[in-house]
C-alpha cells in the first residue's frame, strides 16, 4: 500500500499530512511548529503505517523532505520511501560536472570521473555528526576536462558512509518514474479542499494544542465526506462506525 507526505504552511504552523493513494483518505497527520519538513518523514511514515496496519508501506514525499538521515531511518524501519534528491549544487549552472556525472565502483571503493580517472578514497572526516569519505584523483591538474570540472587544484567527491541506501531509493525512483505524478494527483485535493473550508482566516484557535484539535476536526470532517464519496450512500458507513 502507498501513504503520499505531504506538508502546508498555515499562519506560522507546518501541518503534516499522510494520504491513502488508493481512496485519498487521511490516515495521518499532525501540526508542528518546525517549518521545514527535512525531518519529518520517517515520524510521518510510522504513523501511517500504524493507522494503516501494513507491513508493507510504500511512503511518496517531494524535495522537501529529502534528508540522509531520515531516509535511512524510514528504509531501517521496513518502509519504502520515493523521495527525489535535492538538487543544491549550483555546478551545472555554472558549466561543471555535476556529483552525479560521477560513478562509484563499490567494489574498489572509488570513483570514476566523466574523464576516466579514478578518484581514491583519500581520507574520513565527521560532518554535522555523520562519518563522510573524501575522494580525488591526483591527476586532476593535467586533465583536459579540467576547465569543465573544477576550478580549485582537485575535485573532490564526498560520499556519506550510508550512501548506498541513498543510491537504492534513487533506483526505486528511477524504476517507476510516475510516482512524482502519483504524489501530485494524490495529495493536493486534500489540502485544497480543507483550506478552501478554512477561508481566509484558516486557523481560528491559538497554540498548538488547540490548533492541533481544529486541524483534527477538519481531517475527520474531509474524511467522512471521502467516504460517503466512495461508499455513496451514508447507511453503510454508519453501520461501519458503529461496528
Amino acid at each position: 500500500m502507498a501513504t503520499n507526505v505531504r506538508s502546508s504552511g498555515i499562519v506560522g504552523y507546518n501541518v503534516q499530512t499522510a494520504v491513502d493513494t488508493k481512496h485519498h483518505l487521511i490516515v495521518a497527520h499532525e501540526v508542528t511548529n518546525d517549518m521545514s519538513d527535512r525531518r519529518q518523514l520517517s515520524k510521518m511514515a510510522r504513523q501511517a503505517r500504524s493507522a494503516i496496519e501494513t507491513d508493507d508501506l510504500e511512503v511518496i514525499a517531494d524535495r522537501g523532505y529529502f534528508n540522509s538521515e531520515e531516509i535511512k531511518a524510514t528504509v531501517e524501519d521496513g518502509i519504502t520511501p520515493y523521495v527525489p534528491k535535492s538538487l543544491t549544487s549550483g555546478n551545472i549552472a555554472k558549466g561543471l560536472f555535476d556529483r552525479r556525472d560521477f560513478h562509484y565502483i563499490e567494489e574498489d571503493d572509488e570513483y570514476q570521473c566523466p574523464a576516466g580517472e579514478r578518484l581514491p578514497n583519500r581520507m574520513k572526516t565527521l560532518d554535522k555528526g555523520k562519518t563522510m569519505h573524501r575522494y580525488w584523483s591526483s591527476n586532476c591538474q593535467s586533465c583536459a576536462l579540467k576547465t569543465k570540472c573544477t576550478p580549485s587544484k582537485q575535485r573532490r567527491v564526498t560520499r556519506w558512509e550510508h550512501e548506498a541506501i541513498l543510491e537504492s531509493v534513487q533506483k526505486g525512483l528511477d524504476r517507476n518514474p510516475t510516482m512524482m505524478q502519483i504524489r501530485k494527483q494524490t495529495v493536493e485535493h486534500p489540502f485544497g479542499t480543507i483550506k478552501s473550508w478554512m477561508g481566509s482566516a484558516h486557523f481560528q484557535t491559538k497554540t498548538l494544542k488547540r490548533v492541533s484539535t481544529e486541524m483534527s476536526l477538519h481531517v475527520l470532517a474531509y474524511n467522512l465526506k471521502r467516504m460517503i464519496s466512495i461508499m455513496g450512500v451514508v447507511g453503510p458507513l454508519m453501520t461501519a462506525i458503529r461496528a
